[in-house]
């Protein structure tokens, strides 16, 4: 593919000079434009409709007529407006100044927009996503006489604080370097290479590349899972860990959290770079989003996080062809950061509203509905987004990733509606909200149950390794206990606990020290907000030696009554907000405290210490 180094309007115009030919509409059905006849429009070519030059797309071809999706408002549009091609698919802009920027569906910053027409963003509106009049010190990596091939990095800058841009020669790309522009300030736009390729022509490279959004960008191979998103809530990380480079579905409904769980993944995670795509939200939702991130902190580098943060706005009162596209321009950012070595994490929100885009604009098109009336690509269109998710080796040597994580808001709290069960083909990790869970105020309310990862064994190697030997163990041991918790309750529910067992109702207490003092995690909390995996791996192991204790003592015919009078299973449930993060000491301490307290249950029961051991 060759680069293309203009803006969209630009490469219209020129194409135009050139004598490509204008067509007229025929007919418009909301977003969905006809222009009659047999055309020369390519598939999937990007065009400009009507005297306001609105933005579109070809979507369909046939000899009696041509479809275009147009991502603006076509109110105003009449048939009898012209139709000009740009000879080029639609593709997002990349280059320096993406970062802290925050863009529509289709990649428009939204801030030049607001400028441009107010709060309100008028039709026809044509900008570059970057400034390409500022300045970047540019240092040029290449001279002249050097030999260029794909995925060399030919230049580089301080995009912000703490990203540094790479520029990277583009597939396809080779030749002798024929002009290296000397390193220092330099515009997007301006060519810091040239070179003649094997047929002697001569070509430019610049720091500003577009990449058609709908096409994964090349990688030298991918590459098998080796280690984790770490993310800092328990839950996750503990029970449901998703890999770098892998995929996962958060679904709940209406009020379960999933915003925020996206956000405090977004924050503390080990992603190098974030993108988050707003896909059919609530205006006032997305405008909260907005203003939350500009004053986050990054608590890795102290500074602003949206300094290594991409925004891509689509509330649901804007055009649903953008809605439909905001996904892939996200993808397309996502894969350009990734070339560069970084680990980025795409967070979609959500993808059922993208999918009600699909489904309208399906329905304007008159083709046959499937389940639900989405249309019957719903479930290839959901595997193209998720698939472009992956831990790879880049052109240039590097490791990257691009890990997607999928809001999904099914109608009812209804798991089994379409979008749901078409995404969980495609995904690996399923953190499954709860509505009981989140009226419980449990946060976040992932259910333990109907949740699963299948990234566990493969990343078991890299917590034995990085945490502990016996960390996947531990996790076993938790799950069986939430597990039995799960079925006991259905005997409580008909005759009540206190005719349980003993050890019945010792697993309901560690149950409940689990899902109180480990799972449930509060945001706002300083020390609970996020939490490292060694601490992580502390409490767990407390919970289950404190559990292993208990359950000795019932052997010996000490009702669990006498532990919970003593304090013992509170102070489990109090832990997460009274040990410190960065001294794992406080867990041995409190260990021997809890020890203490089982010493003296047993010396006011008269076991030996010995005894008690056995």
């Amino acid at each position: 593919m060759k680069d293309r180094q203009i803006s969209g309007a630009d490469d219209a115009a020129r194409r135009q000079n050139k004598g490509m030919k204008n067509y007229t509409i025929h007919g418009i059905n909301g977003p969905v434009i006809t222009v009659a006849g047999k055309t020369d429009l390519d598939m999937m070519e990007t065009v400009y409709i009507g005297n306001a030059r609105l933005i579109g797309e070809v979507i369909n071809i046939s000899t009696e007529k041509t479809t275009i999706q147009c991502y603006e408002n076509t109110t105003g549009v009449r048939p009898g407006e012209p139709v000009s091609r740009t000879g080029m698919p639609m593709s997002a802009t990349l280059a320096p100044g993406l970062l802290t920027g925050m863009y529509d569906g289709i990649g428009r910053p939204l801030k030049k927009l607001e400028e441009i027409s107010g709060h309100f963003i008028a039709p026809g509106i044509d900008v570059p996503a970057v400034d390409t009049e500022r300045l970047w010190d540019a240092e040029v990596k290449l001279s002249v006489g050097d030999t260029l091939a794909p995925g060399m990095i030919f230049a580089e800058c301080d995009e912000t604080q703490v990203v540094r841009h790479r520029c990277i020669v583009p597939e396809g790309v080779s030749g002798k370097v024929t002009f290296a522009a000397p390193s220092g300030a330099h515009t997007v736009v301006e060519p810091l290479i040239r070179y003649v390729d094997d047929e002697g022509e001569e070509h430019e490279l610049s720091m500003l590349r577009r990449w058609p959004i709908r096409k994964p960008r090349p990688v030298k191979k991918r590459l098998p899972i080796s280690e984790p998103l770490v993310t800092g809530q328990r839950v996750i990380d503990t029970l449901f860990p998703l890999a770098k480079g892998g995929a996962a579905a958060i679904p709940g409904g209406f009020g379960t959290g999933k915003t925020m769980l996206q956000h405090q993944l977004a924050k503390w995670s080990d992603a190098d770079i974030i993108v988050y795509v707003g896909c059919g939200e609530r205006g006032n939702e997305m405008t909260q989003v907005l203003e939350e991130f500009s004053g986050l902190i990054d608590p890795r580098t102290g500074r602003s996080m949206l300094e290594r943060t991409i925004m891509i706005a689509n509330t649901s009162n804007m055009p649903v062809a953008a809605r439909e596209a905001s996904i892939y321009t996200g993808v397309t950012f996502a894969e350009y950061y990734r070339d560069m070595g970084y680990n980025v994490a795409l967070m979609a929100d959500s993808t059922s509203r993208w999918a009600e885009a699909l489904r309208e604009i399906s329905g304007r098109l008159e083709e046959m509905p499937a389940e639900e009336g989405y249309p019957a690509y719903l479930p290839s269109r959901l595997s193209a987004f998720y698939e472009r998710a992956g831990q790879v080796e880049t052109l240039s040597g590097e490791k990257g990733s691009v890990s997607i994580i999928g809001a999904v808001s099914p109608q009812g709290n209804d798991f089994s509606e379409p979008v749901t069960q078409n995404t969980k083909r495609f995904i690996r990790v399923f953190w499954a909200l709860d509505k009981p869970l989140a009226y419980a105020r449990h946060y976040p309310a992932v259910n333990w149950t109907t949740s699963y990862s299948e990234y566990t064994l493969e990343l078991d190697e890299w917590f034995r390794r990085e945490v502990a030997p016996d960390f996947p163990a531990l996790r076993s041991r938790i799950q069986n206990i939430l597990a039995e918790e799960n079925r006991l309750m259905d005997i409580v529910k008909l005759i009540g606990s206190d005719l349980l067992a003993e050890e019945q109702k010792l697993t309901l207490e560690t149950a409940r020290c689990i899902r109180v003092g480990f799972l449930q995690q509060n945001a706002l909390h300083e020390l609970d907000c996020s939490v490292p995996l060694k601490k992580q791996y502390g409490m767990m192991k407390l919970i289950i030696k404190t559990h292993d204790r208990a359950r000795t003592l019932v052997a010996k015919a000490i009702p669990v009554s006498q532990m919970k009078k003593e304090g013992i299973f509170d102070l489990l449930c109090r832990m997460k907000f009274e040990l410190p993060n960065d001294n794992l000491t406080a867990v041995d301490e409190l260990t021997s405290r809890i020890s203490s307290m089982f010493a003296e249950i047993e010396k006011r029961y008269d076991i030996a210490p010995e005894e008690a051991a056995k």
